[in-house]
């Protein structure tokens, strides 16, 4: 974790090129809080036809929480497991008049199912969070599209779990729900519903 008062983006290729020499955090899933956050999308088509380049460019988060370097968009391609994803966070949520965070996250799963798309990450050594996270899109009874954030996790430091109560936990729920409306904004734009 790194902190700073002034925007990071310019130096991405360098914090990824380090991060990616970056270890997961340990962690036992057993033993991590379960999350499920579910929003409807309101579109009539199969998955198999819905354009996902929202979920895979993992354009999740909005500007004002979030901007990322992912480590496929530097290197031309999809992505892969075992790609690193740069992201700076920011403290309060505005971009700014802000702290500036980086963290570093890990691919660990690309999901391809008939009925659930999507990807996992794992939390790396210094991000405010130990765990996983999992974003998809899913088809479930009656054709009905759904996008799902899926998170088991733990503070990942002293700090975290002593102001978690406080700062935390609050702040995960206002960038989870801020993260479910984007996403579902996005995915319905570009598959012409709105």
């Amino acid at each position: 974790m790194k902190l700073y008062l002034t925007d990071q983006q310019k130096n991405f290729p360098q914090y990824l090129r380090f991060l990616k020499g970056e270890r997961v955090m340990p962690y036992i899933k057993e033993q991590l809080t379960e999350k499920i956050s579910v929003i409807a999308l309101d579109m009539h088509k199969h998955l198999a036809d819905v354009n996902l380049n929202t979920l895979f460019d993992y354009n999740i988060f909005p500007d004002n929480i979030m901007h990322h370097y992912a480590q496929w968009k530097e290197e031309n391609r999809r992505m892969q497991v075992g790609d690193t994803i740069v992201q700076q966070v920011y403290l309060p949520p505005v971009k700014s008049f802000s702290q500036k965070i980086i963290f570093g996250v890990r691919v660990n799963e690309i999901i391809d199912q008939q009925d659930k798309k999507g990807f996992s990450y794992e939390t790396l050594n210094g991000h405010v969070e130990k765990g996983i996270s999992t974003f998809t899109v899913e088809q479930g009874e009656h054709q009905q599209l759904t996008f799902k954030i899926h998170t088991y996790s733990a503070p990942g430091n002293l700090l975290a779990r002593i102001l978690g109560p406080v700062f935390s936990i609050p702040y995960q729920t206002f960038c989870t729900k801020s993260a479910l409306a984007h996403v579902k904004r996005h995915i319905e734009k570009e598959n012409g519903s709105n």
